[in-house]
């Protein structure tokens, strides 16, 4: 059997094959971000569909961190009952389900929250209604993330994920390029690692030593000044040394630089895996178990990452809105690549209020209903 398809644990969390489904915008809870009907059954999709861990959403931890209309949130008591419906849907088809919490920082949406977005520092990259934060509003938002893991926990979720890439608020603690401190928040990586060690210590004061917690962050931010190869290493070599349970590697920044966390046009086989380099290096210095995201579409480019020992586990986002049910139908023996065209139009009925969905997917889908004599030759 392959190895893709082989049991494994996290901090005793049993998962039945080495796929994961990355965190991600769905745009589908409601404008409060308490979990919707159709969220719900994006999830259970997903847990019909074969994938070994679903990490749902970005969940914002404190109101003031909202970063995309429609998210859901985990930043209130009132939102547990739906997040506890939603695990308890994925738990009753056989899935298993992290939570990812964030804080969008200076990239929060300040019209929707109606406060200004918080800033690491002073930086070019900062504009609209900033407030630098100080160590007083760092421990807030220390807090926020616990007591947005206890709704987790009592919600029913499997673990949970610290989201620190892709230039969101904890992201821009770690990179130059925002965190221009110099108190001991600034400066050396130690010091812009700090706060992540701080919430894992809260949190597992909250959620206890045996619940899962992973971390995402940026192998490199491939802007001006931002996070270099060696600081992301020596940050992983610091969260795995802190206790976090394992590390999902990904990178690029969400609203500026030319190399984005979802980069288009992966056409062939040379151009996914965009990350594997940084995560064979990461995989030489860290003991914990690494998840690789970014750019897999090929059932044979996963099965070497595994073998080969670049990485613990495969981790998809976009390849699983067109295709909730690919990891069942490579384990079927359907080994087709992902259907995904990485156009990123998935995204555009977000931002219009409808949720992600495959635009190419119902494109192609409504020619061939107009024109059935079609897809003889599709």
């Amino acid at each position: 059997m392959s190895k893709l398809f082989t049991e494994s644990t996290l901090n005793g969390l049993s998962l039945k094959n080495r796929f994961v489904r990355a965190a991600t915008w769905e745009g589908l809870a409601d404008p409060t971000g308490k979990a919707t009907p159709r969220l719900i059954e994006m999830m259970v999709e997903l847990a019909l569909g074969g994938v070994g861990l679903i990490i749902s959403s970005h969940a914002y931890v404190s109101s003031e961190g909202l970063g995309t209309p429609w998210q859901l949130g985990a930043y209130k008591d009132e939102l547990i009952p739906k997040l506890k419906e939603m695990t308890t849907a994925v738990h009753a088809n056989g899935g298993k389900i992290c939570l990812q919490l964030a804080h969008a920082g200076q990239h929060a949406e300040v019209e929707l929250t109606g406060m200004p977005a918080l800033a690491v520092a002073a930086n070019d990259h900062a504009a609209g209604k900033i407030k630098i934060i100080t160590p007083e509003d760092i421990q807030g938002i220390v807090i926020s993330y616990a007591q947005a893991a206890r709704r987790a926990q009592e919600a029913g979720f499997d673990g949970l994920e610290i989201h620190a890439g892709h230039g969101y608020f904890l992201s821009q603690f770690l990179s130059p390029a925002f965190n221009k401190r110099d108190d001991h928040y600034g400066g050396t990586i130690a010091n812009r690692a700090r706060i992540h060690l701080q919430i894992l210590h809260a949190v597992r004061k909250v959620v206890g030593s045996s619940y899962p917690i992973l971390i995402k962050m940026n192998c490199g931010d491939f802007i001006e000044n931002g996070i270099t190869k060696e600081d992301s290493l020596e940050a992983a070599k610091i969260f795995a040394q802190a206790g976090f349970d394992a590390i999902e590697v990904s990178g690029g920044i969400i609203r500026t630089g030319r190399l984005s966390p979802s980069r288009p046009g992966i056409t062939s086989v040379d151009k996914e895996a965009y990350f594997k380099d940084y995560a064979r290096s990461f995989k030489k210095e860290i003991s914990i178990p690494l998840i690789l995201v970014g750019g897999l579409r090929s059932y044979e480019v996963a099965e070497q990452i595994i073998n080969d020992g670049s990485a613990d586990y495969i981790s998809m986002s976009r390849p699983l809105i067109r295709e909730p049910d690919l990891i069942k139908r490579w384990q079927n023996g359907d080994l087709r690549k992902a259907a995904c065209k990485s156009d990123n139009l998935c995204f555009n009925p977000g931002f219009a209020g409808k949720g992600i969905s495959c635009v190419t997917k119902e494109i192609e889908e409504s020619k061939t209903s107009a024109h059935p004599n079609l897809s003889q030759y599709s």
